[in-house]
């Protein structure tokens, strides 16, 4: 196949490095797209580059003018041929993609600082919008407290558990810019297939890293979430 570096079965995980520009087209058709892609916004320097906390890692990433680059219209176009499909920073490509009749918003409790208080994702999974609310700053997350960000991007697995929930009939889900794997890591949990693409060999080894440790653990013996979980509020 056209693009791929290297490619990991993990699990039922299939884990791709190379450019997804290449590679999406020859997958055929896609049950379902879960991704946050870059959204071409990223400062490394200063305060506004930086997520602080000392649970989360200082994001002032070097390398980010080489994966904080935003996707091509043709390529975001492409992500819409899914079935199903959520797109976490829909509104930056709203000029691509279109109206969205379902907005999917991620409310952090970011609290009195710079940095936004919710995110949104375009998405055909829901007729209306609906709200996650789950606090990701420094001690006082709401999850995963302890474990340091190890992508300056990184959103929690317990949003993409969420995420999924919306997406029960979709046999493969497909992440284009899989990052540290944080998709990947909420797939294994629910007894999903997942196959991820990223570009960067450093953040590429480290969703081998953590997917390989998902599959480890024993799966989550919680029922995957419904269409309408008890954190969802209708706007």
């Amino acid at each position: 196949m056209t693009g791929i570096i290297r490619e990991e079965r993990i699990g039922d995980c299939r884990l791709i490095l190379g450019d997804c520009t290449e590679i999406m087209p020859e997958l055929g058709r896609l049950d379902a797209v879960l991704t946050d892609p870059p959204y071409g916004i990223f400062k490394s320097v200063g305060a506004s580059g930086r997520m602080f906390g000392k649970e989360t890692i200082y994001s002032e990433d070097k390398k980010a003018t080489g994966w904080d680059l935003r996707p091509s219209p043709d390529l975001l176009k492409y992500l819409l041929h899914a079935d199903r499909y959520i797109i976490w920073g829909g509104n930056y490509f709203a000029d691509t993609l279109g109206a969205s009749a379902g907005v999917l918003i991620w409310y952090k409790r970011t609290g009195a600082n710079s940095y936004a208080d919710a995110e949104l994702a375009w998405t055909n999974a829901t007729g209306t919008s609906r709200l996650f609310d789950h606090q990701w700053c420094g001690a006082f997350k709401d999850s995963e407290r302890g474990q340091r960000a190890v992508h300056p991007t990184q959103k929690p697995i317990a949003l993409m558990l969420w995420c999924l929930g919306f997406l029960p009939k979709a046999e493969t889900i497909l992440d284009p810019f899989m990052g540290s794997g944080t998709t990947g890591v909420a797939c294994v949990q629910l007894g999903r297939r997942f196959t991820g693409i990223e570009l960067d060999p450093d953040y590429f080894e480290i969703a081998c890293r953590r997917i390989e440790a998902a599959v480890a653990e024993p799966r989550l013996a919680l029922p995957e979430p419904e269409q309408k979980p008890m954190q969802e509020t209708l706007l």
